[in-house]
């Protein structure tokens, strides 16, 4: 083949397009021969543990280490606690662990023979099923094909289109990759080397754009141009922002070669930098007396700063103290996830204790971290546990006939529940005695009083005494088993004197003008509704403008006591009107 000259065009590329394509071939091939670089063999390890394995003791899995110097040993440091990792990378549980959000994540360090520090992710997964057939979980190593270490010396390149990762419309999609929270440096602290596979073959240049870098917070990020090392001046703060975007660029110098931008991704990991906090306090509940254990009548939340995925952000409630500790200590319990507060026992009398105090604590990292204190203050409300009661069963009074309005009696209740509550609040009813409706009972103003008054005329000739049951209640229902009190009256109803009645009450005759004297006219008489007395009755004249009637007293009988002029100017349409009376004893009845 012969040399190619500038200018010249091979298919459809001129020289400097075939000279890029070589460059990037010579370099993947370099790649291949490249020397060992000391680091983890993956980005994340997943560890996929049934929930009853997650015990003291339980060997969760491997991590892989290259030291690149021939050791099988390495000093390994897990960022939880709860974890620990052996010399041969084997993660153990150093006691029980629950994932209350079905995983957790934590970094494990390891050390090169250099002494660079080397960081990768540990995921732990909560699985559903149990494998008995391994005695390791699984384990599953996720890498970044563009990542030649996930340490933290790891070199980012820049992608082919044969890796396989997805392409933007700006450029490359890569993994995003996680920076902890508050570092204490020294700064700028280096995070990674973004590279070109031409940089050996020419100069390139290095930029950073985006969220960190040209944005703002402008200066958290920058990148030397020519070795493209990629710092962090300051530490960062997830409660601030937990994640930065930032664009990648590798130009070269002097020729025109250009990488395709590549968007990374840096995730700010949490650590447990805050402490919860209650949303109030106190907390204002109220709970029935008559509450039965279980129910659940207020919930106290707490919020905290930290990421609420990891147990940073997981905290635990509890009850330190109850005041008063009457008539148990332990009335009370607290949901240690939800914050919801419920009856632990019964014993709450509200005519006894009206409110209680609760001391409660929230600890993150499931009650194993920071904790915040608050307080609960519970008012005990009244339950309809007391029915009133008569102060007096039986009563009995005396009212006289025919006397509507009159009160009959005023029946006296005691309520042992709160005033002015519907516990408290009474009403009355009449069960018997009174078929036909004499009588009505009515709540006096005080509440504690029923009053009994007579609706109808009582009549003595026909009902001489009523025996009325009267009970008592509350506008709410009573609380378990109550007996409801009853109250006996006996009504005597006292006979009066009535005067006689005519029947009827106006009696129309047609006589002429010219009637005689002393004829008779009509007789008109009355009867005694006192048919338990024996009475005279008498009549007499009541009114007789012209003078023209006389009556018998003891008859009743009207005879003409002279002549009557129908001309007369006391005749109105005919008629001529007198008014005659009758009389018992003194009491009288009058019409005509």
């Amino acid at each position: 083949m012969p040399n190619p000259k500038v200018g010249e065009h091979y298919g459809h590329h001129t020289l400097p397009e075939v000279i890029i394509f070589l460059c990037k071939v010579i370099l993947c091939e370099s790649a291949q021969e490249s020397s060992c670089s000391p680091g983890f063999e993956s980005e994340l390890l997943v560890f996929k543990v049934h929930r009853d394995d997650l015990h003291k003791g339980k060997r969760l899995g491997r991590v892989i280490f290259n030291a690149c110097d021939g050791r099988t040993r390495t000093l390994f440091q897990s960022a939880d606690k709860r974890f620990d990792v052996d010399t041969d990378g084997t993660v153990i549980l150093k006691r029980q662990v629950t994932l209350h959000e079905g995983h957790n994540v934590f970094s494990v360090d390891a050390w090169d023979s250099s002494g660079k520090k080397h960081t990768v992710s540990v995921r732990v997964e909560r699985v559903h099923h149990h494998h008995e057939d391994h005695h390791m979980d699984t384990v599953m190593n996720i890498s970044s094909p563009q990542m030649e270490s996930p340490s933290d010396d790891q070199v980012l390149m820049f992608p082919k289109s044969s890796t396989g990762l997805k392409r933007a419309k700006r450029g490359w999609v890569i993994p995003p990759f996680n920076v902890p929270e508050n570092s204490r440096g020294p700064f700028p602290e280096f995070l990674v080397q973004i590279k070109s596979d031409c940089s050996k073959e020419v100069k390139m240049v290095y930029s950073i754009t985006g969220e960190g870098a040209n944005l703002e917070p402008k200066g958290t990020f920058t990148i030397d141009k020519l070795t493209g090392i990629l710092y962090v001046t300051r530490p960062l703060d997830r409660e601030k922002k937990a994640s930065y975007r930032l664009i990648s660029d590798a130009t070269a110098v002097g020729q025109n070669i250009r990488e395709n931008p590549m968007e990374i991704i840096v995730n700010v990991m949490d650590q447990n930098d805050n402490k919860p906090i209650f949303t109030q306090n106190p907390f204002n509940g109220n709970v029935p007396e008559a509450s039965e254990i279980g129910h659940e009548f207020m919930t106290v939340t707490a919020t905290d700063a930290d990421d609420p995925n990891t147990h940073n952000g997981i905290f635990t409630y509890l009850i330190v103290k109850q005041d008063p500790e009457l008539p148990k200590p332990n009335l009370f319990t607290v949901n240690s996830v939800t914050g919801g507060i419920r009856v632990n026992a019964l014993g709450l009398d509200r005519e006894t204790l009206t409110r209680y105090t609760l001391l409660i604590t929230a600890t993150d990292m499931e009650g194993n971290g920071y904790a915040t204190t608050g307080t609960a203050v519970i008012t005990v409300t009244d339950s309809n546990d007391n029915a009133p009661q008569f102060e007096q069963s039986t009563h009995t009074v005396s009212v006289p006939e025919n006397k509507v309005g009159a009160e009959v009696a005023r029946l006296a209740v005691t309520d042992e529940d709160e005033p002015g509550s519907p516990a408290w609040s009474i009403k009355y009813k009449i069960i018997s005695g009174d078929r036909s409706g004499f009588f009505s009972v009515s709540t006096g103003p005080s509440q504690l009083e029923g009053i009994i008054t007579i609706v109808k005329p009582l009549d003595f000739e026909k009902n001489k005494q009523f025996i009325l049951s009267v009970i008592v209640e509350n506008d709410d229902p009573f609380v378990g088993s109550l007996a409801t009190s009853t109250a006996t009256v006996t009504v005597n109803v006292e006979d009066v004197n009535e005067p006689p009645e005519f029947n009827p009450k106006e009696k129309v005759i047609n006589k002429p003008e010219d009637s005689p004297v002393d004829s008779e006219l009509v007789t008109y008489k009355a009867t005694d509704p006192d048919i338990g007395k024996s009475q005279k009755i008498t009549y007499k004249i009541g009114s007789d403008p012209a003078g023209w009637l006389s009556v018998t007293p003891d008859t009743g009988i009207i005879t003409v006591k002279s002549l009557m002029d129908r001309e007369s100017h006391l005749v109105k349409d005919g008629k001529y009107r007198a008014i005659i009376w009758a009389l018992d004893d003194g009491n009288l009845c009058f019409l005509f």
